[in-house]
């Protein structure tokens, strides 16, 4: 659900399908094939012929009640949409509302649907916001007691591949993705810290001092008020736990945080 996200995108949900002999098209801003939520005529182009399609929200709320409506005419039978953990529980924050309205519109739809909801990825920390300032030694954020059942993108790509390629058993289904426990960020970042035989720490900021340091860093500040927001969801609880939902559809455990670490450790992610 994090904000800033190594997503699971379609190169790599692509690679998996194609290892099985399924017919793949990826359509992005960068793609062979033109695809950009800001202009929905790319959109038409990309459905021609589809019957399964994985979408990833826009970062904005509204555009994929349009793209469920072409969607339907293009002949497509099934959605998988990437979500948030917990979407339905966030009540009256303002984190994640793209997300929810994706959600409405897919579960409001006439087509199958699957939604996929991951927690925090484990490469946040090697990738995106989280990742210079542990190179730099110390991460710093509003987040404090409450753990986080990071998850592996490598196993939310698993489960995307998994539904888009025999979606009819997952149809109506909503799958809440996580590892096997939750951490803390105090916690994952001595994981890192040993793992990498560097001196990293973690230091817990009020949310005004976050998105100062945010702001600082060139961020605007509405940007570094929606991540602010993101911890501040999380700090309620409510996400906190572990769920069975990777186990559900794939028959097997979640990679652990610490599987995680140990390969990026070795690849030299937070080398200085």
């Amino acid at each position: 659900m994090a904000a800033a996200r190594s997503v699971p995108g379609p190169t790599a949900v692509a690679a998996r399908l194609r290892l099985r002999g399924t017919q793949v098209r990826t359509a992005s801003r960068s793609s062979r094939t033109r695809f950009d939520w800001s202009d929905p005529d790319s959109w038409d182009t990309a459905l021609q012929g589809i019957t399964v399609a994985y979408v990833v929200p826009p970062p904005v709320p509204g555009p994929v009640h349009e793209f469920v409506a072409r969607a339907e005419a293009a002949g497509v039978r099934h959605l998988v949409l990437l979500s948030g953990h917990g979407a339905d529980t966030w009540g009256d924050s303002t984190f994640g509302l793209e997300m929810r309205s994706a959600e409405d519109a897919v579960r409001g739809s006439a087509l199958g649907w699957t939604i996929l909801r991951p927690s925090n990825f484990s490469q946040n920390f090697d990738e995106d916001l989280f990742h210079a300032p542990l190179v730099a030694g110390e991460l710093a954020l509003p987040a404090g007691a409450v753990p986080e059942p990071f998850i592996d993108v490598e196993d939310v790509a698993d489960v995307a591949d998994a539904v888009l390629a025999e979606p009819g058993p997952h149809a109506g289904r909503i799958y809440e993705l996580t590892g096997p426990r939750a951490l803390t960020f105090a916690e994952a970042v001595e994981l890192i810290s040993r793992a990498s035989g560097l001196p990293i720490t973690y230091k817990q900021v009020s949310p005004a001092e976050y998105i100062g340091a945010l702001v600082e860093a060139g961020w605007g500040e509405d940007d570094a008020r929606h991540v602010t927001e993101m911890f501040a969801l999380m700090e309620r609880g409510v996400i906190a736990g572990a769920t069975d939902g990777v186990a559900t559809v794939l028959g097997r455990a979640p990679r652990t945080f610490e599987d995680y670490v140990v390969r990026a450790a070795a690849n030299g992610a937070w080398r200085r």
